[in-house]
């Protein structure tokens, strides 16, 4: 059986701000990048044969760690940037719990539904990720791949790899260089792992 890695870029600068990234170009923090090279060593032996990335400097900073630890070449894509939040973007969410309390209050119980102006949904989301997710599964069916990406744009990901619905988006969280596994197997695709940061070896 093929594994799918799916990790989370490290910690960012709007992270520690509480801001909504979106499709900003937010880079690492110092911090980040070290939890990048403690995942790069911690992946060094997963046998991952190709590493896809979003293009957005804090994906692509981690892959880019990742690809020197484990020697194996990172692909960048815009088809796995975030999703576009549109207005939020910048925001701390304390301004989006003033600002947009009906829309906030949306997201956090049906993200599925939420449509903000200038930006995607989730269902948006899904339709750009994951067409470029199939390609890359069908054109490396031998292959353990690694897509470094972020949040919500991994959480859909998961969701849909597993034949679950969007409305379950809520369910899920995922923190900064956290890997989750899904094992492709003849039958199934099937989620080995969710969320893990045991590598992180007393960083944030």
């Amino acid at each position: 059986m093929k594994k799918i890695f799916l990790i989370r870029h490290g910690e960012s600068e709007w992270n520690i701000l509480h801001k909504i990234q979106g499709q900003k170009n937010v880079p690492l923090t110092d911090n980040g990048r070290e939890q990048a090279k403690q995942l790069g060593n911690r992946l060094i032996n997963e046998n991952i044969d190709i590493i896809y990335t979003s293009d957005l400097s804090r994906a692509l900073e981690t892959a880019n760690t990742i690809s020197k630890f484990i020697r194996r070449p990172a692909i960048k894509s815009k088809e796995i940037r975030e999703i576009n939040f549109g207005p939020w973007e910048g925001m701390t969410l304390e301004e989006i719990k003033k600002g947009y309390k009906q829309e906030y209050c949306k997201w956090l119980k049906e993200p599925h539904k939420l449509k903000l102006d200038d930006g995607e949904t989730l269902e948006m989301l899904e339709k750009r990720a994951m067409g470029f997710v199939n390609d890359i599964l069908n054109n490396n069916n031998s292959k353990n791949i690694a897509i470094v990406s972020h949040s919500a744009t991994l959480k859909v990901i998961i969701l849909n790899l597993l034949g679950i619905g969007n409305s379950y988006y809520k369910n899920i969280t995922l923190k900064n260089v956290s890997v989750s596994i899904i094992e492709r197997r003849d039958y199934n695709n099937v989620l080995t792992l969710l969320n893990d940061t045991s590598h992180l070896k007393g960083l944030k």
